[in-house]
């Protein structure tokens, strides 16, 4: 028996350096851009913050990470919602989010 993980851990590949400014300005000249830039610069300010004082990059770049997601899922999430669908038992993220803080 080993302790050993069965597989390699891949760590994620890098940012650019420019990473977070091409973020932003995609975001700018997003339909959601009235919300998306100050939740994103919130984000970034919190995540900064966090750095200074862990001495690690890891809160940047998850800021970074999690806002890519959103753009890249935002379409697929316009179609639900122009499909009609029903989306009435959806749960707010922030109730199962607030324990963990």
């Amino acid at each position: 028996m080993s302790a050993q993980p069965d597989r390699a851990l891949v760590p994620p590949a890098p940012l650019a350096p420019g990473a977070a400014a091409q973020l932003l300005a995609q975001l700018r000249v997003n339909p959601r851009a009235e919300t998306w830039v100050p939740a994103f610069e919130q984000d970034w300010a919190r995540a900064l913050e966090d750095s200074r004082h862990s001495y690690s990059l890891s809160p940047l770049h998850g800021v970074i990470r999690s806002w890519q997601a959103r753009i890249e899922a935002a379409p697929a999430v316009d179609a639900f919602l122009a499909g009609g669908r029903d989306d009435s038992d959806g749960l707010d993220l922030a109730d199962p989010l607030d324990g963990r803080r």
